[in-house]
């Protein structure tokens, strides 16, 4: 089991209460900054839709079209993966800033927000290419769903 920093132990109880735990399919924490006595994180959550309707949504109504033509598609099916499996996970941007310094020293903020849905593949490699981008040599932490269980059942426990 991963050991996390305080501060990354609270960013996923922040993800978990915004979350399905029992949803996330992986986790994806890149390397928080400290700039001007505020340290902020972002990580990319990915889970598995609750409904076939939360799996196809899209927020583009041109996908609407392409959606109902590919439905049309007879695709088979793994006996082995459960249907909601088969959806494409949500993906979420976490976010969170931390006041080290000043007068508001230990000011918490939290966000998740949902922001498409895409295969795991894709998130990935998005994953991969915002790193590229942004000369993170550390790269992100990439956190299996099941190892996010386990920690906080162990956080409970």
């Amino acid at each position: 089991m991963m050991l996390l920093t305080e501060t990354r132990e609270r960013f996923l109880l922040a993800i978990a209460a915004q979350v399905p735990v029992d949803r996330i399919a992986e986790i994806h924490f890149f390397q928080p900054i400290k700039q001007g006595g505020v340290e902020s994180g972002v990580a990319v959550v990915a889970a598995w839709p609750t409904s076939k309707s939360e799996a196809t949504a899209s927020a583009d109504p041109l996908d609407d079209a392409a959606t109902a033509e590919e439905s049309a598609i007879e695709v088979p099916v793994d006996e082995d993966v459960p249907a909601e499996r088969e959806a494409r996970p949500v993906v979420y941007t976490a976010r969170y800033r931390l006041t080290l310094k000043g007068p508001d020293r230990g000011k918490w903020d939290a966000s998740v927000v949902a922001e498409a849905d895409a295969p795991l593949i894709t998130v990935d490699a998005v994953v991969r290419g915002v790193q590229r981008r942004s000369g993170d040599a550390d790269g992100a932490t990439r956190m299996e769903g099941d190892d996010v269980r386990a920690i906080l059942a162990a956080k409970t426990a």
